[in-house]
C-alpha cells in the first residue's frame, strides 16, 4: 500500500471525526390516491414508490484546523449548535492596541 493512500485515509478520518460524515441518505417517496379510511374512506392505495436521497443543509465556510483558515462545505446543523470554530473577522482599518 502506498502512503499516499494511507495519507488521504487519515486526512479523511479526521475530517469525519469534526464534521461527520456528509453523505444523502437514501429514502423512498411514496404517492398514494384514495381517502384515509378514519375520513371515511376505503383506505390509501399506493400508486408509486421512487426512491429519493436526503441530502444534508451544506454551506461552504470558512473554519479554522489546525491554526490555519479553510474553506470547507460544512452542514449547517453544526454551525448552528457552536461545533464549527469560524476564523474571528477583524476591522480592516482598526489601529492596534497600546499597551
Amino acid at each position: 500500500m502506498s502512503t499516499l493512500k494511507k495519507n488521504k485515509r487519515i486526512k479523511r478520518a479526521a475530517q469525519i471525526a469534526l464534521y461527520g460524515d456528509r453523505k444523502p441518505g437514501n429514502g423512498v417517496k411514496k404517492c398514494e390516491r384514495g381517502k384515509a379510511k378514519y375520513l371515511g374512506g376505503n383506505g390509501r392505495k399506493t400508486t408509486g414508490i421512487t426512491k429519493r436521497k436526503f441530502r444534508l443543509n451544506l454551506k461552504k465556510i470558512r473554519v479554522v484546523e489546525d491554526g490555519t483558515s479553510v474553506r470547507r462545505w460544512v452542514p449547517v446543523s453544526l454551525i448552528r449548535t457552536g461545533t464549527i470554530v469560524k476564523p474571528i473577522a477583524q476591522d480592516p482599518f482598526a489601529l492596534p492596541k497600546a499597551n
